[in-house]
């Protein structure tokens, strides 16, 4: 029995969510031959405390500070910043990744976080052993330095910009490869057709449906959906909280013009997204991601400064979506998908479909398999 070991961090939903999709296409295509195991090293006790609290204070942040967090995102990204960074937590984290590996024994490890690699390239070295590491890099566009670290034995790039990054970042083209950014398996099977979808969930069966994907980290979402809920036009609103308790209450208290379907959380967004046929929401890596995957266009209400800049340029210029800098603008990009005949929208729809990877967690999967079935490795000794 092959063991897999994915390490992640609860920055954002974003590289749990790659781990968790990963880890779901490896049990599912080899749930006989393999144990995955989803570990945050962060959260161990032996972990210095403040790198906990600042997971949990990441949302707060970069709400509330998101000229403070790009200043800090800018600088951490030069040579001389990023390795400071690589040294001082191989220092603060080195017996909590090495006690890791020993006790998992995994015969690779998979990081869709950067600040691991750099620690196990160490920890490796000392032990004079080698585990496969891949990095799966969770970013569309604009990407830390940190995620291309030569020491790992392939690097897993979501688009073609991300390659070229990594590439010109020295890593050799023969550890690079394009694989798109893991999605749950769910997003590629779509067994239900939408009608089906719409009918099991009470939607409208015929009105355009706009998914809006909020959370406390989207601004300008109730702003937006307010002027399409006075619009007037053919469409229904499927709206998600996202677990934000005052989004929520708002929504619920609204007068509702169109058809409108609230949730304040939901643990099947996949189903939700093959409902819709477009999604409102915030250019983070995962909303992007599935709803690429499914071949939806967005409009973008809300782009982080720094690392979603990037993922909004990606669907942008590959004309998957647009860019809506105020709710008005939101309502003229509505009125010009839905006039003659939707053409527009169909052009979005196409080119959503080209840029999205619904099968990445499977071609993940696959070449992490592929290096695992080499693998002897014994961490219980040393």
């Amino acid at each position: 029995m092959k063991r897999i070991l994915i390490l992640m961090a609860e920055f954002g939903y974003g590289h749990r969510s790659a781990a968790n999709a990963i880890a779901a296409a490896l049990q599912e295509t080899h749930v006989q031959e393999c144990v995955v195991e989803v570990i945050n090293p962060l959260n161990d006790k032996r972990a210095p405390a403040f790198l906990r609290k600042d997971q949990a204070n990441y949302d707060r942040i970069i709400r509330e500070m998101p000229e403070l967090y790009q200043v800090g995102y800018q600088f951490s990204d030069t040579p001389a910043a990023s390795n400071l960074i690589e040294n001082t937590a191989t220092l603060l984290l080195f017996n909590v990744l090495r006690e890791t590996v020993r006790k998992h024994q995994p015969d690779a490890i998979v990081c869709t976080y950067p600040i691991y690699q750099a620690i196990l390239h160490v920890i490796f070295t000392i032990e004079k052993r080698h585990i496969p590491i891949f990095t799966v890099v969770t970013d569309l566009a604009t990407v830390h330095k940190m995620w291309f670290n030569p020491a790992v034995d392939l690097c897993l790039v979501p688009t073609q910009t991300v390659y070229d990054l990594a590439i010109n970042s020295g890593l050799p083209p023969e550890k690079v490869k394009i694989t798109g950014l893991p999605v749950h398996p769910a997003l590629a099977k779509g067994n239900q057709d939408q009608a089906s979808i719409r009918a099991n969930l009470g939607w409208h069966p015929d009105l355009f449906t706009v998914l809006a994907i909020g959370s406390k980290r989207v601004e300008h979402l109730y702003d937006s959906l307010h002027v399409l809920n006075h619009s007037g036009l053919p469409l229904q609103l499927a709206v998600v909280a996202g677990g934000d308790e005052a989004l929520y209450r708002r929504l619920s208290e609204t007068e509702w013009h169109q058809e409108t379907h609230l949730y304040n959380f939901v643990s099947d967004m996949p189903t939700l997204l093959r409902g819709a046929d477009c999604v409102l929401g915030k250019a983070g890596g995962l909303t992007v991601t599935e709803t690429l995957a499914c071949g939806l266009p967005m409009i973008l209400v809300s782009v982080i400064p720094g690392q979603e800049t990037g993922n909004a340029e990606y669907v942008v210029s590959g004309k998957a979506g647009d860019l809506a800098k105020n709710p008005m603008e939101v309502l003229e990009v509505m009125c010009h998908w839905l006039v003659n005949g939707k053409e527009l929208y169909n052009l979005r729809v196409q080119n959503a479909h080209r840029l999205g990877y619904p099968r990445a967690a499977y071609d993940v999967a696959d070449l992490v398999w592929s290096a695992v079935k080499e693998q002897n490795n014994d961490f219980s000794k040393g």
